[in-house]
């Protein structure tokens, strides 16, 4: 039977009216509909892959803005008109007349602009793009993700290529986006219609798997259901008790992260509490006499609680999670929140919030794309921005209490260079909840973090594999940057330092490169291009080389401490490791130092010769 598309493009239209109507003037719902009727004409001669009229398109993205976004009147005018001067001939200048500055700059920001010359590519572009609005106003982003989330509901009529593309952008950069902006059931649905179409076999797998686990366990997890409910009630307490599977995406990135296979995957479901706070109460109190209430009926997991309420989420998340024993025999996960949370978790950074959390997100997420060099590679940047905002956070402490929100995988140093980029220059070592660590250690949720820091210490280009967020990679290259440039390089076979015998060779960009006189790259060098041999005069500076020293002596009493003596106290060199093994009363030992030239290194090996017992003493670079 032939649609009817007049009716179904009226029908829609009219679902996104009667959305905005209660709250929203007579001035602009004539503005609203004026919009509908310029996106009807001007995409009348398109149609979507479908081969339905492109004009349900728009009207979709505006029904997501409008009642599962709950955006201002602007940003639904703006999603009717969204494609109009992309795809069609009416113009910036036309939309401004019509609607006004503001719509204008909403439509301006989600056009894609034409370019004979992309930085990289014309996604990146696009992001880069949709990212500096932020910098002014988020609605556009809302928008975006509106229409973003609309085209994957009706990717299945691409090519698989198209779908690939379109599905890796979204894994990539606006589901991890939605969820930073608290946007979690929009977040969870691009996730999982990208694993879709990225990867169906999997997908469809543990949907099967999902699927088979919920009938398996309908009963006794309807009974737990029903246990917590019943016990609530009894104590007064109005409350929505739910049973949630995680989502197939949600599962398929545990099942990757823990190595586990389905059945052994743990919490593949959790139950959702939604309490009522009655007026005048306050939800932090109702929400711990829900805790107290359960776990006097049910017995709780030690260490299994996650106060998301004191301390939420960076996206403004905010509930209490707890582990509960069910009367089956298997730890149940379980999430109570206020109905003002609930709510908080579906509109995101569009709710009304006591505390601006999402607020302080934004205004660090200005402030970092401001400092971020929009002049880079289009990759460099979004690796920079995603690092940085994209994972999700985990809140660390100072020794003070101050909270401190850090993305996921972070470590000490990352949180050092987020307290001040002078302490992150100079971090030595750390007290981590008490305990002595490295700065190169990961960070935990709710761990205590101690700076110590030393003038003499600064970073090093190895520092750079153990950070993660973009101020700390910043700060570092910064520092590596202003260094002076060495006037040669050394060969990455021989490893020359000052004092040796060297010769140098350029390279095809003029760049000298020195080796050791017996290296077997130098000599067939010198063989090839004997003409190009350079004289180079390498001397010691305040450049540390590290050099490993094997000594072999007879083992006796006192041998350890009289070459930690000779090398820390008569030498003054700070030993970076000392790794020793006596076998049949021989001790072989590798210590680890930095020296500034080949005649030092001479030195240092003479004074160990001269240990008693001591036999052999080798040396290597590092």
């Amino acid at each position: 039977m032939e649609i009817d598309y007049e009716r179904v493009i009226r029908e829609r239209a009219e679902e996104v009216f009667s959305v905005m109507e209660p709250r929203t003037s007579e001035s602009d719902m004539e503005r609203l509909r004026d919009a509908f009727a310029l996106a009807k004409e001007a995409h009348a001669p398109q149609v979507r892959k479908t081969g339905e009229p492109y004009i349900l398109h728009p009207i979709a993205v505006a029904y997501i803005v409008a009642g599962e976004l709950n955006m201002d009147v602007n940003s639904v005018i703006a999603a009717f008109l969204h494609d109009v001067v992309e795809d069609t001939p009416h113009p910036i200048g036309e939309i401004q007349e019509r609607f006004g500055d503001d719509v204008a700059f909403l439509v301006n920001v989600l056009t894609k602009k034409e370019k004979k010359n992309y930085a990289l590519s014309k996604q990146v572009d696009n992001f880069k793009q949709i990212l500096n609005s932020m910098q002014h106003d988020i609605r556009p982003i809302m928008v975006k993700l509106a229409d973003r989330l609309h085209n994957m509901r009706t990717l299945s009529s691409m090519r698989p290529d198209k779908q690939m593309k379109i599905a890796g952008e979204t894994d990539y950069f606006y589901a991890p986006l939605a969820n930073r902006l608290g946007l979690y059931h929009v977040k969870t649905e691009l996730e999982n219609l990208s694993l879709r179409f990225r990867c169906p076999h999997e997908f469809e797998a543990i949907t099967a798997l999902i699927n088979h686990d919920k009938e398996q366990q309908k009963e006794r997890l309807e009974r737990f259901r029903q246990q917590l409910r019943y016990t609530l009630e009894e104590s007064g307490i109005e409350a929505h008790v739910s049973v949630e599977y995680r989502e197939p995406y949600s599962v398929w990135r545990k099942m990757r992260k823990f190595g586990d296979d389905f059945n052994h995957l743990k919490y593949r479901h959790f139950t959702d509490i939604i309490f009522k706070t009655p007026e005048g109460e306050d939800e932090k109190e109702m929400a711990l006499r829900v805790y107290s209430i359960l776990t006097d009926r049910f017995r709780e997991k030690p260490g299994g609680i996650s106060n998301y309420i004191d301390s939420p989420k960076e996206n403004g998340y905010q509930s209490f999670h707890v582990k509960l024993l069910a009367d089956f025999g298997r730890w149940q996960e379980v999430h109570i929140s206020s109905e003002r949370m609930a709510r908080n978790s579906r509109l995101g950074c569009r709710a009304e919030r006591s505390q601006d959390y999402i607020g302080r997100w934004v205004d660090k997420f200005r402030g970092v794309l401001r400092e971020i060099d929009h002049s880079s590679k289009g990759i460099d940047f979004m690796e920079k921005v995603t690092s940085t905002f994209y994972n999700d956070d985990l809140m660390v402490f100072t020794p003070k209490g101050k909270a401190v929100v850090m993305p996921q995988k972070s470590s000490v140093l990352d949180f050092a260079y987020e307290i001040s980029t002078e302490i992150g220059y100079h971090a030595k070592y750390a007290r981590v909840n008490g305990f002595l660590s490295s700065i190169n250690e990961p960070l935990h949720r709710g761990d205590v973090v101690e700076i110590f820091t030393e003038d003499r210490v600064l970073p090093t280009k190895e520092q750079k594999q153990f950070v993660v967020t973009y101020k700390a990679k910043k700060a570092i290259e910064d520092y590596l940057n202003s260094l002076p440039v060495p006037k040669f390089h050394r060969c990455d076979v021989c490893h020359p330092i000052p004092g040796e015998e060297v010769v140098g060779f350029n390279d095809a960009d003029g760049r000298m490169t020195i080796h050791k006189r017996d290296c077997p790259i130098a000599i067939r060098l010198a063989s090839q291009f004997g003409d190009d041999i350079k004289s180079v005069d390498f001397e010691a500076d305040d450049t540390l080389y590290p050099v490993v020293v094997t000594v072999k002596a007879v083992d006796r009493y006192h041998l350890f401490l009289d070459i930690v003596d000779c090398i820390s106290n008569r030498l003054n060199l700070n030993i970076d490791s000392y790794n020793s093994d006596c076998t049949d009363s021989i001790v072989t030992s590798e210590i680890a130092f930095g020296i500034h030239s080949y005649e030092e290194l001479q030195k240092i090996m003479s004074h160990i010769s001269s240990i008693k017992d001591v036999d052999e003493v080798k040396w290597k670079v590092r």
